[in-house]
Formats: C-alpha cells, sequence, structure tokens
C-alpha cells in the first residue's frame, strides 16, 4: 500500500479518534485503550470460562445437554455468563484487531519496536486457537461443521499418521476421551496466551494493561445488556450420522472457513500462512527508513538522578552502580536496541538547563543527531527577530500538526523528536531572558504519541506535578499546551491566535536584574 493511501487512512483514523473524544471525552476513548481493553476482556473471558467448566459434562452423550440446562434453565445467571464468555471473545478479537491496524497506521511497529509488534503475532493464532476450540466444546451443529473443516484442514498437511477427520465419520466415533482432551486444550491454550502477552509488553515501559474506569464501567454495561437482549444460543446437537444444515457462524472467530469451503485447504492455508508471514516481517519491510541514533550517556555528567529510567517509554535506560570512582553512586545505562530516539530522557535530565554554565551546555543523556545545545541554539535562533505584540514560540513534534505555516514576524516555530524533549528550563530559559513573550507547546494528542508518552510527560512538568517540573515563579499563563493532530492544524492556528491576543492584553513583566543568575544557581 503506497505512503499516500496510508497517510488518508491515517488522517481518517485522527478524525474518527476526534469524534470519539467529542463523544465520550478523551480519557474515556477506547481507540486510546485498545490494548488495555483486550486485556480486560481477556479477564472477562478467563472468569466467565472458569465459572462455566463447573457444570460442563465433558461427556459426548452429555456436552450439549449440559449447556442447554446452563442456557436455558440458568438464563439469569449462567446463560448470562455464557453470553459474557461468547460476547467477550468477539470483544477481544476486535480490539486486538483494531490495535494490529493502529499501530500500523501509525507506524509503531518498526525500530525499536520490532518485538512488541513481533510478539503481537502469535498472539493473534492463539486467540483464534481457543476461540474455535470453546466452540467445540458446545457440540452443536455449528461444533460439528467447525470439528469436521478443522481436521480435513489440518488432514492436507500430512503431518500426521492417521487421519484426524476419521474421528468424526460416524456417530460412535466420538469418545468421552476426546472432550477431556479438548477441555484441557481450550483451558492450557489461555493459558500460554496470557504468558505470551505478558512476554508481549515485555519491552514497553509503563504499559497499558488497565483501561480507565469509565472505560471498564461503559464496556461492561454493554456487554451485558447484549447479553440480555440477543443472548448466546446452540445450534441443534451435533449428529455425525448426518449433515449440518442452516449455520449462524461468529464471523469474528470464522471468516476463513467458509475460503476453506469454497477454495479448498490450499488457498485457506496460504492466506492463512502468507498474512503470518507478512505481520512477522513487517518491521524489517521499514528498515529503508533511516533510524535516528540513539540516546547516549555522557558518564562525567550523569548524577544518576534516575529521572531518564523513570521517564523513558520503552525501558531504554537503567540505572546501575558506577564503578568509576565518581562521587555519584549510580549512573544511567543506555540499551541502543531499545531507543527510538524520541528524546523524553534528555527533558528529563536534571543537567538539561540553558542556565547552567558551559558552552556547549552538556547534559548527563543526550541525542547525538539533536543534542540539547543544539535545542538551545535553535530556541534562540527561531526567537531572534521577532517583534509586535504577543511574540510566541511554538515548540511541536515531528509527529503531530506540521508547524512551518505558524511562522511569521511574531512567531518563531521548532519542532523536536517528541513534545517530551521539551525540557521545562528550556520554556523558562526563553521567557525569563524575554526572547518571546509566551510559549504554545504542542504535538500528537494524548494516546496517539508516536513514542507513547511524550504529551503525558511533558503536561506534568509543566504543571509541576512531575520532575523536572517547571518553576514556580514562571507566570503559567503565558505557557500554553494545545494537543494537535495532524488534522488540526487549523485549530492549531486559531489557538495560536488566541493565545497571542491573550498575551498581547497581559502587563509586560518585570525582569530585575540577576534574574537569569538566580535561576541558574
Amino acid at each position: 500500500m503506497s505512503n499516500p493511501i496510508k497517510s488518508a487512512l491515517r488522517a481518517g483514523l485522527f478524525r474518527a479518534e476526534s469524534a470519539w473524544d467529542g463523544l465520550v471525552g478523551r480519557e474515556a476513548n477506547p481507540m486510546y485503550h485498545l490494548g488495555a481493553m483486550s486485556w480486560y476482556f481477556f479477564w472477562i473471558v478467563g472468569a466467565s470460562g472458569l465459572y462455566l467448566f463447573v457444570p460442563y459434562d465433558t461427556s459426548a452423550a452429555r456436552a450439549w445437554n449440559s449447556i442447554e440446562y446452563i442456557t436455558r434453565e440458568q438464563w439469569y445467571w449462567g446463560g448470562l455468563i455464557r453470553s459474557l464468555h461468547r460476547y467477550g471473545s468477539d470483544a477481544m478479537v476486535l480490539t486486538m484487531m483494531l490495535h494490529l491496524v493502529r499501530e500500523w497506521l501509525l507506524d509503531r511497529y518498526h525500530g525499536a519496536r520490532w518485538f512488541a509488534w513481533f510478539t503481537g503475532v502469535p498472539l493473534i493464532w492463539m486467540v483464534f486457537s481457543s476461540g474455535i476450540t470453546g466452540y467445540w466444546l458446545v457440540w452443536d451443529e455449528l461444533a460439528q461443521y467447525l470439528a469436521i473443516g478443522t481436521a480435513e484442514w489440518l488432514d492436507w498437511l500430512g503431518i500426521f499418521a492417521q487421519s484426524i477427520a476419521r474421528n468424526f465419520l460416524t456417530r460412535g466415533a466420538l469418545t468421552d476421551r476426546f472432550f477431556t482432551l479438548l477441555i484441557f486444550i481450550h483451558i492450557a491454550v489461555p493459558l500460554f496466551l496470557l504468558f505470551a502477552m505478558w512476554i508481549h509488553i515485555l519491552r514497553i515501559n509503563r504499559a497499558d494493561t488497565n483501561p480507565p474506569r469509565q472505560l471498564v464501567i461503559g464496556t461492561s454495561i454493554m456487554l451485558v445488556a447484549l447479553s440480555l437482549i440477543h443472548p448466546a444460543t446452540s445450534h441443534p446437537a451435533a449428529d455425525l450420522g448426518r449433515s449440518t444444515a442452516i449455520l449462524d457462524p461468529d464471523w469474528f472467530f470464522m471468516a476463513l472457513y467458509p475460503l476453506y469451503d469454497t477454495k479448498g485447504p490450499a488457498m485457506a492455508w496460504g492466506v492463512s500462512i502468507g498474512v503470518t508471514l507478512l505481520l512477522s516481517v513487517m518491521p524489517w519491510m521499514a528498515l529503508r527508513r533511516k533510524r535516528s541514533s540513539a540516546a547516549e550517556v555522557l558518564a562525567s555528567h550523569c548524577n544518576g538522578c534516575g529521572n531518564c529510567a523513570s521517564d523513558c517509554p520503552f525501558g531504554a535506560v537503567t540505572i546501575r552502580p558506577r564503578q568509576d570512582g565518581s562521587p555519584h553512586r549510580e549512573i544511567a545505562v543506555m540499551q541502543p536496541d531499545l531507543c527510538t530516539s524520541c528524546g523524553i530522557c534528555v527533558a528529563s535530565c536534571n543537567k538539561s538547563n540553558p542556565f547552567l554554565k558551559g558552552d556547549p551546555h552538556k547534559t548527563g543523556i543526550d541525542l547525538p543527531d539533536f543534542a540539547f545545545d543544539l535545542v538551545v541554539k535553535r530556541v534562540s535562533a527561531r526567537t531572534h527577530g521577532l517583534t509586535g505584540p504577543g511574540r510566541v514560540l511554538v515548540l511541536g513534534c515531528d509527529h503531530g500538526a506540521v508547524l512551518d505555516h505558524l511562522k511569521g514576524h511574531s512567531v518563531g516555530v521548532l519542532s523536536l523528536p517528541c513534545t517530551g524533549m521539551v525540557a521545562p528550563s528550556v520554556i523558562d530559559y526563553a521567557l525569563n531572558k524575554d526572547l518571546v513573550d509566551g510559549v504554545l507547546v504542542t504535538g500528537c494528542r494524548p494516546g496517539e504519541c508516536f513514542h507513547r508518552l511524550g504529551p503525558e510527560w511533558t503536561a506534568m512538568r509543566l504543571a509541576g506535578e512531575r520532575v523536572p517540573k517547571l518553576r514556580g515563579a514562571v507566570d503559567k499563563e503565558r505557557v500554553r499546551l494545545f494537543w494537535a493532530a495532524s488534522t488540526e492544524v487549523k485549530a492549531l492556528s486559531r489557538d495560536l491566535a488566541e493565545f497571542r491576543v491573550q498575551l498581547a492584553e497581559m502587563p509586560k513583566p518585570e525582569r530585575p536584574e540577576g534574574t537569569a543568575r538566580r535561576v541558574a544557581e
């Protein structure tokens, strides 16, 4: 797929997410928590499955009857639990696939992120395997269709000594042992799935596995309502002595079976294996892009404060004991293969302060391709010669709204790898030195950040809720946050215009002599 088409799809995604923001609010927007919602639905399916396991009869003759008893005789509870189990499984497939497509559209699958993407591919097979075996356990006509189709599908590979499909030829072919094995598989696969899900997020710092409370409540109400309005029911009992009639398949899990029926096993295997291989190699198909250099630790300037390790979205920085005789006991250590070159760690460093003496400005951790000293110099260059009332420096990121069109005689712009690279001291510096009258910070909307945590950490730093903090002496009315996706250029322009009007109406701040010196101290 060409880049223009992918860009158009990405723009459509941003507009859809904007609509969700307006409908339920940014905090409860499900599109920002698709991975976490998959985890939540997994727990729903797991808990409901444990309940259903208790009354289930693992015998060929009574399996269908035990499910019918749960559904019909205990509809007020057992039937509700069964419906939650079914719809929770469907919801997990839906959020999992949306999560995959969204990460692809946002280009969050290559470079240092290859591990999460690559380990996510087996999860798809595990989820579908667990779902299909779950439908087998009902042992109705749909289960019969799936069992025979799957057996013939596997037999085509020719890797088994005996045909699997022969177990479904006659009424007496199936024994109770088959259902005991089947329920063992249905329980074992989700356990492996849980372990694989843990591996999937292993390299992600502060992984989002718990959706916001309002999203959990709203989703739970919807699942319960769906279960009551349209409860899950069984087809007639399976009968290996006759062919299945009209079926009502679950398309979330069974989309490939009609392809098998019409095109045969070769096509079905070709599609499933082909898609799997394509997904597996996609991170390396994007390697034609030049990868930015990983952040580097400057041992002589690192005091082991740990801010960079705490803030890194992918756990690329760790804190370890020093062995070089420094008075500081610990030092930051970079793992380059995990670094996405976002620069968040640079802003986290307490040495990233333009007021500190030294030329060039040295920090404890820095980006070779975009050093902190270069940021300071570009701030000075982009604000040099700004005139008129309401002079503004716009600090944004390379993945949010494009800033070039905002340039003017009163507006300077600087785009960074991530807004999270904006150190509060840089904003303080621009205002304290009277380079501008105000600073507008923008970038990807929270939940859409290419580097995951840039907007969150920036907002907390400027609000004084996370170190390094914006000094209390800085006039907060002269600092403005406006998160904008690439589709919200006009909205960003309007907010900038409003900010400039607000700044023009403010009295000129008094800056006593020695302010800069005291800030540095």
